[in-house]
């Protein structure tokens, strides 16, 4: 049974307390419909499929230093679902401008923070963004809300999905009292008992005795590994930011090209993805006459630690691990392949996981501590790339067919870039959000992934099979190559590479 009150978990709290003028702790989204969308029909869906997760009708109280939800008993549908129009002939230009905007506009904390804006592009067609503050869930968990408000055809309607609860661990009466902090130390207390508990089962099986010692010992590692991390190359992406976002959309990709690239490469279709990116990253700083040699951008990189089957419930469930990124390298097969055997290594290490509890440190410490761990961390990366899989097959919204979505993720502390990648229906949406001192013209770097995918591309197609592929990749492989900060000499942009 849902109360009228109800505790926010500490890493859900953290979000929460991220929040500053210069980057807000908003999930924004965009779709794009084949017609024309009714505001009516729509907030009838909204009430329906929607508002079935009381999470929705709720707002976050303050008592003390604690935060908590509680039930909005003032909740107006009609604020939270409002209907815009572009100015005639605006276009996917004035419809970045229109989004640039809401995505540097605050949510109103007094009330559910979550809106969606019916966008009214011409008289046929409609868009539709929805702006969410992040202390309600992630990409992930609002994956499942955006399922749950579409169907599969524009005459087959779904009933409302049951509510996700998201009850918290039973928490004893001193927890209760003395408030979060004592939490993380019951936690630990839980974490002890369920530890006697195992001891039994590893006197008898030493194998999983040991398997556990390591997994201790790698979050000591992992921790160790980013509380000595150098900071993130000195390049225009990081610096000062303002209050002021822009926004842009780069054409989409084909699902299944950068599927058949990754199976050329044997990698995965996020590293291919991720190797286009650090080559945008590059060719924009090129563009800028700003040398490239020795240079490493450091992403923060979710991860979802959510167990495998449905979403239980919403809220924040990913760890961050941090890519490095090779600017310096110009060849793009072995830039994938850096890129591969980066992810890999990531894979199978507990930084992920690290990094989760650290989020949960932020959200119970005082503001000073809270604050150093922002600033570290945000010192340690230039960007945020994220990449949720989204429908294979299109989806409709109120009887009107989807034909695009795309969704920018917010950055926290000093970061001003942030990168989002996006499936559906067979096409790979790439977003991008900017801070305009850092990046003023984000379209350009949104352009810039395109082509070098397609630069990946026609390598792929024209390039010996293959022997030769291993061995000039094999060979050149960077991943071992130290970090080095940024060289003062400048690189010449080079034009189409010759097979070799």
């Amino acid at each position: 049974m849902v109360t009228e009150r109800e505790p926010l978990s500490v890493v859900d709290h953290a979000w929460l307390r991220m929040d500053r003028p210069t980057n807000l702790m908003m999930i924004c989204g965009l779709m794009t419909f084949a017609g024309r969308l009714d505001l009516a029909r729509l907030k009838a869906l909204v009430r329906t499929r929607m508002l079935c997760f009381h999470r929705f009708r709720q707002r976050v109280g303050w008592e003390g230093g604690d935060a908590y939800w509680e039930t909005d008993p003032g909740f107006d549908l009609d604020w939270h679902v409002r209907q815009l129009a572009l100015p005639r002939g605006a276009g996917q230009r004035g419809l970045d401008k229109l989004a640039g905007e809401l995505v540097s506009t605050a949510l109103d904390p007094s009330k559910p923070m979550w809106q969606m804006h019916l966008i009214d592009i011409d008289a046929n067609h409609s868009a539709l963004m929805l702006r969410i503050h992040h202390c309600y869930g992630d990409g992930f968990a609002l994956s499942h809300v955006m399922g749950a408000l579409t169907d599969n055809s524009a005459t087959h309607h779904a009933l409302p999905s049951p509510d996700l609860d998201g009850t918290p661990p039973p928490r004893a009466a001193w927890e209760k009292v003395l408030g979060q902090v004592t939490e993380l130390a019951g936690d630990g207390v839980r974490l002890a008992r369920t530890a006697y508990g195992l001891a039994a089962d590893w006197s008898g099986h030493p194998d999983r005795a040991l398997a556990a010692a390591r997994r201790g010992i790698d979050l000591a590692t992992e921790l160790g590994v980013i509380a000595t991390m150098e900071p993130d190359c000195p390049t225009r992406y990081k610096g000062p930011l303002g209050v002021m976002k822009r926004v842009a959309c780069a054409r989409p990709l084909a699902l299944e090209e950068v599927k058949a690239v990754a199976s050329a490469l044997s990698c995965s279709v996020n590293d291919v993805l991720l190797s286009c990116v650090a080559a945008a990253l590059r060719g924009y700083l090129l563009d800028q006459d700003d040398p490239v040699d020795g240079v490493e951008v450091r992403a923060l990189v979710p991860v979802n630690l959510r167990p495998p089957g449905p979403v239980q419930e919403l809220g924040n469930h990913f760890g961050l691990v941090f890519l490095d990124l090779p600017l310096g390298e110009a060849d793009a097969l072995r830039r994938t392949r850096a890129v591969h055997e980066r992810m890999e290594a990531l894979k199978h290490s507990q930084q992920a996981t690290v990094a989760l509890g650290i989020l949960a440190c932020m959200g119970a410490a005082p503001d000073g501590l809270r604050e150093t761990l922002v600033q570290a961390l945000a010192a340690n990366a230039s960007a945020v790339v994220t990449n949720v899989r989204g429908a294979p097959e299109a989806r409709y919204m109120a009887g009107q067919r989807i034909e695009r979505q795309v969704f920018w993720v917010p950055q926290s502390g000093g970061i001003g870039l942030g990168i989002s990648i996006l499936s559906y229906a067979g096409q790979v949406n790439l977003g991008v959000v900017a801070d305009v001192q850092r990046v003023p013209d984000p379209e350009v770097l949104a352009k810039h992934m395109v082509t070098e995918f397609e630069a990946l591309l026609l390598r792929c197609l024209t390039m010996p099979w293959p022997a030769r592929f291993a061995a000039d990749v094999g060979k050149a492989s960077v991943t071992a190559t130290p970090r080095r900060k940024r060289s003062t000499a400048k690189t010449s942009r080079p034009g189409a590479e010759p097979i070799p």
